[in-house]
């Protein structure tokens, strides 16, 4: 469900908005309208950009094992009169942090901030990777000359001697002038290399000399790389300290979405000069009105609360939903969907269908148990904390695709003849080649698929029905379910055997689908006036006449649930083909790595199927039916942020 909004302007003095903002904050109700970015100068600007630098440098650096910590020294505090031994804290530094009035606390005071100490670092180690690309092609560069002092030649020039190398083509070396002095120190198909004196060759540049000898390069690039290896060893001396750092950005985002909030603020012009007042807006949803009002009674704000306007675009979404039903927040979460404000909300449907096309894709009984003692172990660890939504989410996929598996009789994509017996006697006949022939299994699934498709396609308008339940328009959902059912039978009457169809409704299918579009053509564009309506239809007759295509390419589409999974199916069965052979001679092992490689890229193969087909039938076919194009924005107040 979406939880309607309130639109609250709220206005308070210029010398109350930083303790407005807080207390606002702290109630974390109202999703900001028209946030203003922070100046890209500002000081929390800046200090974002330090610590997420830090945290990239040690990225990549494992965290080193923490070792048990000796006993607490006694004689490691001060006991001076006036100095207390409180409670510890951890700063960024991840130390135990001693009480303001410490010895340590003083010395502690004068570090410098780390992210500040970690970037340094890190700009350090970037100027010498700099300075040792540029040396290795300087070295790449001279050494067809040799190993040279280039301070030599520089030194001849200024005794009036000037000396210039040149590297040119055979042909440019046979059209040299003949008062061209020079010693020709290479020759080959492709290049001449000459050493000239007292002057430059006209029309030529002289080869640039470099800095250094390659020697004295290649000394310099030795040093660098010391003085990286040790750059290295301090990054990996502050791995331990990432934590600290994940910390400190959470911190930084919240003042971030302070300052935001503040420029955020508008002033209110025309009112006489020392009585400032600022305000804001935003939206509020109305089951938390009731605190947003006590406190801006308890401290003086003047507040006002209309419903949005329909010209209001950015209106956020907040879905309110049963437990159950927010188990599906990891995957839309992860897509980064939300259903517009004044759209419906599917994620019932969302959920319940994207649990059956998950099982269909994977389709394997066996890696649903393996998705599923993940997500137990996962949950098991995290029970204490607080189970995520994420690992419930896989334990329930992993169930249906665990049931999907054993009605088919599919376990590991071993053939269903090696299959344990009371393995094939639990599974479903109509879907299971175990005990029904499997030409006739693959009818019954392409019908299954197209049975879904019809189903889900008919809640779809079903929805829209109840949508327009005061309009006229409710007409053309019907009309739409019309063509559904009408369509369907023309799908299978194309697709399916005639021996697994024995009732033919070809001719009822046509009826349905021409009330349908009759229905859709002087009802799909109603608002008040049906001719208004038939004469939109008539002026897009052409996308009104393919709509007609649309319903049965929508209704065809969920044959990939069957196509998608009988793909994974033969995967599994070539890498057990492929790795039989092996299981029973001395190479044992090798069939065992191909089998756990083969499967687990199966594995991954369907996860991706997932994300392509099974997401798709819900956030395209289903959603279009619905009429929703997931254009929201998401509900997200300013609120001081659990860390």
């Amino acid at each position: 469900m979406i939880v309607p909004m309130k639109k609250v302007c709220l206005m308070v003095q210029d010398s109350s908005v930083n303790e407005a903002l807080l207390k606002l904050r702290e109630i974390g109700v109202v999703h900001l309208q028209n946030a203003n970015t922070p100046d890209g100068n500002s000081k929390v600007i800046e200090r974002k950009s330090k610590v997420e630098g830090a945290i990239g440098l040690l990225g990549d650096i494992k965290i080193p094992k923490k070792k048990t910590p000796p006993p607490p020294d006694p004689e490691r505090r001060v006991n001076n009169e006036g100095i207390h031994r409180g409670r510890r804290s951890t700063d960024i530094y991840g130390d135990e942090e001693e009480e303001p009035y410490s010895l340590d606390a003083v010395v502690k005071a004068s570090r410098p901030y780390l992210p500040d100490l970690i970037v340094g670092i890190g700009k350090e180690r970037k100027a010498l990777q700099d300075r040792d690309m540029f040396l290795n092609r300087e070295i790449a560069r001279i050494a067809p000359w040799g190993d040279f002092d280039p301070a030599s030649i520089k030194e001849m020039e200024t005794l009036g001697l000037p000396v210039f190398l040149y590297e040119l083509t055979p042909d440019a070396f046979a059209a040299l002038p003949e008062d061209v002095n020079y010693i020709k120190l290479f020759e080959s198909k492709n290049v001449v290399r000459l050493l000239v004196l007292d002057k430059e060759i006209q029309g030529a540049s002289p080869f640039q000399l470099p800095e250094k000898s390659k020697h004295a390069l290649i000394q310099e690039t030795d040093e660098i790389k010391l003085d990286m290896e040790e750059l290295d060893a301090k990054l990996k001396s502050f791995a331990s300290r990432r934590p600290a750092l994940i910390k400190e950005m959470a911190d930084v985002e919240q003042d971030i979405e302070f300052e935001t909030a503040l420029v955020s603020m508008e002033k209110v012009s025309d009112i006489p000069a020392g009585m400032g007042l600022s305000y804001l807006t935003g939206y509020v949803p109305v089951d938390d009105i009731h605190h947003l009002k006590s406190v801006a009674g308890k401290h003086g704000w003047a507040l006002s609360l209309i419903d949005p306007e329909e010209t209001d675009e950015a209106v956020p979404t907040k879905l309110k939903n049963h437990r159950f039903v927010n188990l599906l927040n990891p995957i839309t979460d992860f897509l980064g969907i939300v259903p517009g404000y004044r759209e419906v909300d599917i994620s019932p449907w969302f959920l319940i269908f994207f649990c059956i096309f998950f099982g269909m894709i994977f389709g394997d009984a066996a890696y649903g148990i393996i998705l599923s003692l993940i997500a137990v172990i996962g949950i098991a660890k995290t029970v204490k904390k607080g189970v995520p939504q994420g690992l419930q989410m896989l334990l329930l996929l992993g169930v249906f695709n665990t049931v999907w598996g054993v009605m088919t009789c599919t376990w590991f994509g071993v053939e269903v003849d090696k299959v344990p017996q009371f393995l094939r006697n639990i599974s479903f006949s109509v879907f299971s080649t175990a005990k029904t022939d499997e030409r006739l299994v693959d009818q019954n699934l392409q019908i299954f698929c197209f049975s879904l498709g019809l189903l889900q396609l008919t809640i779809a308008h079903i929805k829209g029905f109840f949508r327009n339940i005061k309009s006229l328009k409710l007409f053309s959902e019907l009309g739409s379910i019309a063509m559904l059912w009408g369509m369907f039978n023309v799908v299978l009457f194309l697709v399916v055997s005639n021996d697994v169809r024995s009732i033919p409704l070809l001719p009822a299918s046509i009826y349905l689908l021409g009330g349908g579009f009759v229905l859709n053509f002087i009802f799909a564009s109603y608002d008040g006036s049906i001719g208004k309506s038939v004469l939109e239809s008539c002026k897009n007759i052409i996308s009104v006449v393919l709509g007609i295509t649309n319903v049965f390419s929508d209704i065809m589409s969920y044959i990939r649930l069957w196509a998608v999974g009988l793909a994974g199916a033969s995967i599994a069965s070539t890498v057990n083909t492929m790795a039989g052979p092996l299981l029973g001679g001395f190479i044992i092992f090798a069939g065992i790595l191909l089998l756990a490689f083969g499967h687990g890229l199966n594995l991954i193969l369907n996860v991706l199927s997932v994300l392509v087909h099974g997401v798709r039938l819900n956030t395209l076919e289903f959603s279009s039916h619905v009429g929703l194009t997931w254009s929201g924005t998401a509900y997200k107040p300013f609120a001081q942020r659990a860390k």
